[in-house]
């Protein structure tokens, strides 16, 4: 028989591990009383700005089996050049089919059907398009540039550690999305998820008309993060229901950086979900139960590499969300056209039936430390009016609508709470169709 238990340092990769031997009763109350006065004076280092946490047993063994129930058993493991371990699980063992709803769920293939793109003009390449480069297939992923990939009929998935669950607020809170406050609908704005330290720049587009899914073309970045509990990204939201209540039903998807979520600063790939307004329901990525991974060559929550650098080479993402127009499902669908899963019908309310709202851009956490405004980034860093090669930018802009069929966004409005902090400016040309740059510092001589 063996005791043991391993805590990781966060900030140097150094493990402190404690393996007794039990030769006698005797030595194993030594060493037990050893270890538990270990854990009393053992801190952990988190994140840019250091805090400390003192860890108790009984909650490393919480911890400990809920990693359990989310790391599942891989058929093989692979080290990332970053750090990640990439553990390839057979596609029924994932996560997701642990949720009740999903208990007796058969794992879709493949859409039914995909969007119809409509006939659009052929234009000739510009400038820009040349100096911008779109990964896809998985080789844009930091853990395949050795050609590493998993088998076929697996998934990979980010294995998540103690270090993980320990930067976040708590267990109940490891992989959600802090609560945001909701605001009620305004006059020229839209219901978008915001307060609570949240801030955004987006565009938007919503009617009477209904809507099936969402397409765009996002420029990667690696902005910087102030503090370690906050975070910066970049997505696409397909939203329905209300956001004076509890029921609002969110899609997301696109790049974030959140050093509390990762352990670093690095640009990942990111899903989410919720069914309840970001209370109870949904998480990132893989992180509970509910998407199901059909690509054995895209991990999500995995980092992003190459990234654009400012007045050099661009790189950007391609990602479509739409839903099966026959079994309901809301696939995500990544470049040109690789599947990488779906959001069961079953997970949802209001869009079991279809979205009310697209929203593009990016959001950030202000958590205004020391009483001033964060300097966390948004997009590159740099206001929309610095341009291609300086800001970041969307792409290409489209909605899914009722006949299944990608349609380009003629008419979007766009919302920044605050332009002196982050901006964004929205235009149409015949190559980008509708896009925007967006973005911005944080704090500077005018946002305080």
């Amino acid at each position: 028989m063996k005791f043991g238990r391993q805590i990781m340092a966060t900030k140097t990769g150094v493990s402190i591990s404690l393996s007794i031997s039990n030769s006698s009763s005797l030595h194993l109350s030594f060493a037990l009383l050893f270890f538990l006065l270990l854990l009393q004076r053992f801190t952990l280092v988190c994140g840019l700005n250091y805090t400390y946490k003192q860890v108790s047993s009984l909650r490393l063994e919480r911890i400990q089996r809920h990693l359990d129930t989310i790391n599942k058993p891989p058929l093989l493991t692979i080290q990332s050049p970053d750090g990640d371990i990439i553990d390839c699980v057979h596609k029924r063992k994932q996560p997701a089919l642990d949720h009740p709803l999903l208990r007796n769920h058969k794992i879709q293939r493949g859409p039914t059907e995909w969007p119809k793109t409509k006939m659009v003009k052929e234009n000739k390449e510009d400038g820009r398009e040349r100096r911008a480069r779109s990964g896809g297939g998985g080789a844009f992923q930091t853990w395949r540039v050795n050609g590493t990939r998993c088998p076929k009929g697996t998934i990979p998935v980010r294995r998540s550690t103690v270090n993980d669950v320990l930067r976040s607020k708590s267990l109940f809170d490891f992989g959600k999305k802090k609560r945001p406050i909701l605001l009620d609908r305004r006059i020229d704005a839209p219901d978008v998820v915001s307060g609570n330290g949240h801030e955004h720049a987006i565009a938007y587009t919503g009617s009477s008309e209904e809507m099936y899914g969402a397409k765009a073309t996002i420029n990667v970045w690696d902005p910087s993060i102030e503090m370690v509990n906050e975070f910066s990204l970049s997505q696409i939201w397909i939203l329905s229901g209300s956001f004076d209540g509890s029921d609002l039903n969110s899609i997301e998807a696109g790049w974030q950086v959140s050093p509390e979520l990762y352990g670093d600063s690095r640009p990942r790939l990111f899903t989410y979900w919720t069914s309840d307004a970001y209370q109870a329901t949904g998480c990132y990525n893989l992180l509970c139960a509910g998407f199901v991974q059909t690509n054995s060559r895209i991990a999500i929550g995995a980092a992003i590499s190459p990234i654009s650098s400012f007045s050099g080479s661009q790189y950007d993402i391609t990602i479509l969300i739409w839903k099966d127009p026959k079994l309901g499902n809301w696939w995500m669908g990544f470049g040109d056209n690789t599947l990488v899963g779906y959001w069961p019908a079953e997970l949802f309310t209001h869009l079991a039936d279809h979205a009310t709202m697209v929203e593009w851009g990016g959001e950030v956490v202000n958590s205004r430390a020391n009483g001033q405004h964060t300097s966390t980034q948004m997009g590159s860093g740099h206001f929309p009016h610095d341009g291609f090669g300086k800001a970041s930018y969307f792409r290409n802009l489209e909605i899914v609508d009722t006949d299944n069929s990608l349609s380009a966004v003629q008419d979007i409005s766009i919302m920044a709470e605050n332009i002196n902090c982050y901006n964004i400016m929205s235009s149409y040309d015949d190559q980008w169709g509708t896009h925007f740059y967006y973005g911005g510092p944080g704090r500077n001589p005018k946002c305080q």
